[in-house]
């Protein structure tokens, strides 16, 4: 991927507050909800832990805990409702890690700065499409970087959970060593600048899923056909709209964010899907594969839903839960 050199970035939806510490704390989460642990989801444990890999979903029994509801999503994430606090760089206190990040020349340049144009990219890809696909219109999420720990609406959350987004603040965490030292070494996954966007589009898919209220219907946490399963494959199934239509977002003044997007962009996208797929992950760790234990889907699964995606740019496209199969 490469960035537009003429583009202004939006250093105010990336935040970064360091190692072990920051993030908003439970106080700030929807309903004033009292802050709770963040779940590790069964069946793909790891020693230490860190085998709950990516994109942790906060399931239908953790989310109502944690927003102060009674067990019923539908009122406090609907369509409405809203996903999440309006941003305020003020909340949290920054390391200055994005301070540089201005143009699209320092995203060509920095790590640091390719993330913050990213999640200008996908914020704006939503931003312009989902009122006119969906009749809800967004509302922007901040992505916040952490090392080692981070506080968030959701409770207290290490590095060992992987990225995730929490839906009590309405914001994405990303342990950015996550990539190195999960993904790749523990898990075979590739390495490469566009494996880390395909998880954070991924992250933002779950923010749409908070705004247009399909949390509240997760019922089922377990199993290839399980509502936490169809909630993980529509999040990949949204990464691979903003993906189809990269190219074509832009910064505040109209210059176009991404210049350019290949194929081998999109082929580490589907291979970073694989690799967190519940089958390779069991497989790797345990060396049996148990689909009643999956909570995110089979490889094959990520992959074709990232793909139906990316192909159709059809909001409707990634109804999973309306699939007869997955």
């Amino acid at each position: 991927m490469r960035f537009n050199p003429k583009a202004r970035l939006d250093r105010g939806q990336v935040r970064d507050s360091g190692r072990g510490g920051g993030g908003l704390g439970g106080g700030l989460g929807r309903g004033g909800g009292r802050a709770q642990r963040l779940p590790i989801p069964s069946g793909v444990g790891t020693k230490g832990g860190i085998g709950t890999i990516i994109i942790v979903v906060i399931l239908y029994f953790v989310l109502s805990r944690c927003l102060g509801g009674d067990g019923g999503l539908g009122g406090q994430l609907g369509t409405g409702a809203g996903g999440g606090p309006e941003m305020d760089a003020s909340q949290v206190e920054g390391s200055g890690r994005y301070d540089e990040c201005r143009t699209g020349e320092d995203a060509n340049n920095s790590a640091d700065c390719a993330r913050v144009a990213v999640v200008n990219s996908i914020q704006d890809y939503w931003g312009d499409s989902l009122e006119g696909l969906s009749g809800t219109p967004y509302q922007p999420a901040v992505t916040h970087t952490f090392s080692g720990s981070v506080g968030t609406g959701c409770g207290n959350a290490t590095s060992q959970v992987g990225p995730f987004y929490c839906p009590a603040d309405g914001t994405v965490y990303l342990d950015t060593t996550f990539f190195d030292a999960v993904l790749e070494r523990q898990l075979g996954g590739p390495d490469g600048g566009f494996v880390e966007y395909y998880v954070i589009g991924h992250e933002y898919g779950h923010h749409v899923q908070n705004l247009l209220g399909t949390m509240g219907r997760v019922r089922t946490q377990q199993g290839p056909e399980s509502d936490a399963v169809r909630l993980e494959l529509q999040a990949d199934c949204y990464a691979g709209m903003w993906a189809r239509n990269a190219t074509s977002t832009d910064d505040d003044s109209g210059q176009a964010l991404i210049a350019e997007l290949t194929e081998e962009d999109i082929r580490l996208a589907i291979e970073a899907a694989e690799a967190v797929g519940d089958d390779r992950i069991q497989e790797k760790t345990s060396g049996r594969v148990n689909p009643e234990a999956w909570t995110h889907g089979s490889s094959e699964q990520r992959n074709r839903w990232f793909m139906t995606g990316y192909q159709s740019g059809d909001l409707s496209a990634c109804d999973t839960f309306s699939a007869a199969s997955l």
